[in-house]
């Protein structure tokens, strides 16, 4: 099993309104609105930057998993969806290692499983793997052609334990954290101690970063040197 790629991240939002502002911010293309995410009481926006996505989720209903995750710590980063070359062996590894699997789905174009997250913390995960590799099912029809030039280069976790949480994500994807690191395909997680489990930043490169932060600040969204802070999740630029 090879390491796994970033494919999706997820925000967890009180409003659709919170899509729009980044669509504007980033200078995104048209998002999916995908009917499938009503089966856990959700409308959503997902968006291609390169071929990777961002998706903001808002949850329809008081009983929706996103809104008890919204009323406990409030509005952030909720998800991340990582691609696998091996499904087989991921639940095999998952399944060993005692993680519950509380959604499972294989379709002939992709196959995925959330991890349910009070066992592997720090965020939902998804592990899918898509047929063919380059595709992605949850972007949509056409996404290639909504795509914003662009890709995500970290995550940051943060918990009460980082080189634990760390270790058990290594566990999962067959990877050993490096400094409260894991190095993925395309991307890197990292891990920072703070009270609660919790996804606090995304990280990008954009070919217009200047324009973004410009962007941002007319937005009146709150901006420190090349970091944006919107929904409860920071998005720092490294370019």
């Amino acid at each position: 099993m090879s390491p796994p790629r970033l494919r999706q991240l997820v925000i967890a939002a009180n409003s659709l309104d919170t899509a729009d502002i980044l669509q504007s911010v980033l200078g995104l293309g048209e998002p999916f609105p995908d009917p499938g995410v009503g089966e856990f009481g959700l409308v959503n926006a997902v968006f291609a930057i390169g071929d990777q996505f961002l998706e903001v989720v808002v949850p329809t209903t008081d009983k929706a998993p996103a809104r008890r995750f919204i009323d406990r710590g409030g509005e952030g980063g909720y998800m991340a969806i990582f691609q696998t070359d091996d499904m087989a062996a991921l639940r095999t590894r998952v399944d060993g290692l005692g993680i519950r699997r509380v959604w499972n789905i294989d379709l002939p174009d992709i196959s995925a499983s959330h991890l349910h997250p009070a066992d592997i913390g720090g965020a939902i995960v998804s592990v899918d793997e898509p047929r063919p590799a380059g595709s992605w099912r949850w972007g949509g029809p056409g996404w290639r052609e909504r795509s914003a030039p662009g890709r995500f280069t970290h995550a940051v976790l943060e918990t009460p334990d980082p080189d634990a949480l760390a270790q058990k994500w290594g566990l999962v994807f067959g990877l050993t954290a490096d400094k409260r690191r894991l190095f993925l395909a395309d991307a890197v997680l990292y891990f920072t101690e703070g009270p609660a489990d919790r996804m606090i930043e995304f990280g990008f490169e954009l070919p217009d970063a200047d324009q973004v932060i410009a962007r941002a600040k007319e937005k009146d969204l709150p901006v420190e040197d090349r970091s944006i802070s919107i929904a409860g999740i920071t998005l720092k630029l490294e370019n």
